[in-house]
């Protein structure tokens, strides 16, 4: 049976998903569909954390359905801009699990997560990511064994 390790940019696909679709992207979804695929053996989704009881909310519904959930606080700085950024911390779990799976799925349209998946790829693992199409960087697309695009039959 195929081992799979899931890494979701909870922000990424909550900001790209609104903006597309005016909606949210179905986890359970998701979680049933990659457990016809093979054993998830890791799931991690990675958040900001402003303290919000809605984000809780969401937050443990993401255990609930069997994700480790990582937080990092919510920075405003003064200018006005916002830090929560997780693109390191995703990198170095995904090295981490690359060498005990046979499939990395990432959720995210971040191009700069291109090189993570074309360093996985030497562990012969085959990457999967899950992202909105026309908000998903091509270098990412084409870094990834497959791409899925996000649409209304995974939303809720």
């Amino acid at each position: 049976m195929k081992r799979i390790a899931v890494f979701v940019d909870v922000q990424n696909i909550y900001y790209t998903c609104r903006h597309t679709f005016g909606r949210q992207f179905n986890y359970r979804r998701l979680w049933q569909q990659l457990n016809l695929e093979g054993e998830l053996v890791q799931a991690v989704a990675y958040a900001t954390d402003k303290g919000d009881d809605g984000q809780r909310k969401f937050q443990d519904a993401l255990k609930h359905i069997g994700f480790d959930v990582k937080l990092k606080p919510y920075i405003q700085r003064a200018d006005g801009s916002a830090k929560g950024d997780w693109d390191v911390g995703i990198t170095i779990d995904v090295l981490d699990a690359a060498p005990n799976v046979d499939t990395i799925v990432l959720l995210s349209g971040d191009g700069d997560f291109d090189l993570l998946l074309k360093k996985v790829e030497l562990y012969g693992c085959e990457t999967q990511v899950f992202g909105v199409s026309e908000l998903t960087a091509n270098a990412l697309i084409m870094a990834a064994t497959k791409f899925i695009a996000i649409d209304d039959t995974m939303l809720l």
